[in-house]
């Protein structure tokens, strides 16, 4: 069963930094891309950041400068270094990644990590 688990989210003040994980279990995890998106109450889903199985990487506007996102694939493990944090970045943080099953594609979640900037 192909299961992604984050960490690392909590409280921190304006300016602070988090770095979060995104662990992976059940997969070839070097061969898989990862997609951070987060999410605050009654608001649509946003694109955070993205690391490809070759390591390119990809922001949103928003993230671009602050965020960064690597991989330790020896760790099945994705990181999103986050620098400079704004109260605009509070919300729950979720990683994501998308299978092939041999008939069809399936997006696959974690659970979600709270992250709140506030002083």
């Amino acid at each position: 069963q192909v299961q992604l688990v984050e960490s690392g989210g909590g409280l921190v003040q304006p300016g602070g930094s988090l770095r979060l994980s995104c662990t992976g279990s059940g997969l070839p995890f070097s061969e898989y891309g990862i997609v951070w998106h987060r999410q605050i109450p009654g608001k649509a889903r946003e694109f955070v950041a993205h690391i490809t199985s070759e390591r390119n990487t990809k922001y949103a506007d928003s993230t671009e400068g602050r965020f960064t996102i690597s991989r330790d694939n020896a760790k099945s493990t994705v990181y999103l270094q986050m620098n400079s944090l704004k109260p605009e970045d509070t919300a729950t943080y979720y990683c994501m990644t998308r299978v092939y099953s041999g008939t069809a594609y399936t997006d696959i979640w974690g659970q979600g990590t709270q992250v709140t900037v506030s002083s």
